[in-house]
């Protein structure tokens, strides 16, 4: 059985997610913070037919993250998919002129240090997960709000480590495409809006199967605003 990993799962697009990979036979790796909560995620997801379960994880500090996902791959199988989305701290998002050094330290840890402790730690496993032609199968995707392609100026910490993790996932998916690992990048403008057609979690699971299954290009944009 495969398995994706959804770092920064919580209850709007994380466990969209996990119901849509879950319909297509996928187990769920849920990683957050909380332990508590992601148990009741993954027994929400039960009742729904998914094989889910919760690791909990900071995502600032890459040896707990790559502990989490060494977890995932031994209690529910090799990781397939991995998407990396947490929801960034309102104190990483100040003014440019008020932003010091030291409010930079969070977001890039967040931002950067996580995501590349993360893909150190899967990426070894999808080489070797099996396909027709010999290759990798694997997948890693990111997801950003607008800031990563368009600084805000009041979003001073989001902008920069985004951008960061932007340049790292497209050095990625360049790299990582000579072994058939496919790394993409989902942009969405504004907040995730239930019953919007753009930005509903559910519309926005589909998209992200969607680039896990079609494995072309890396930039999907979604709103601007």
């Amino acid at each position: 059985m495969t398995t994706i990993a959804i770092v920064g799962a919580g209850r709007g697009l994380g466990a969209a997610v996990a119901r849509r990979f879950g319909r297509e036979g996928f187990s769920v790796g849920l990683i957050s913070r909380n332990q508590a909560r992601l148990d009741l995620l993954a027994e929400d997801l039960a009742g729904d037919g998914v094989q889910a379960q919760g690791f909990a994880a900071d995502v600032r500090d890459p040896a707990s993250i790559a502990a989490a996902l060494e977890q995932v791959t031994e209690t529910l199988g090799p990781i397939e998919v991995l998407q990396y989305s947490p929801l960034p701290q309102k104190d990483f998002m100040r003014p440019v002129l008020e932003t010091t050094p030291a409010d930079l330290v969070g977001p890039v840890e967040f931002s950067i240090y996580g995501p590349v402790a993360a893909v150190h730690q899967v990426v070894p496993g999808m080489r070797f997960l099996p396909r027709e032609d010999g290759e990798g199968r694997g997948t890693i995707l990111f997801v950003n709000g607008g800031s990563a392609v368009k600084p805000g100026r009041n979003v001073t910490g989001t902008s920069i480590a985004f951008a960061g993790q932007a340049a790292y996932a497209e050095l990625l998916h360049e790299v990582l495409a000579e072994e058939g690992i496919h790394v993409a990048q989902l942009i969405i403008g504004g907040a995730i809006v239930e019953g919007d057609p753009e930005k509903d979690p559910d519309v926005l699971a589909e998209k992200l199967w969607t680039m896990h299954a079609e494995r072309s290009g890396f930039r999907t944009q979604v709103s601007e605003d």
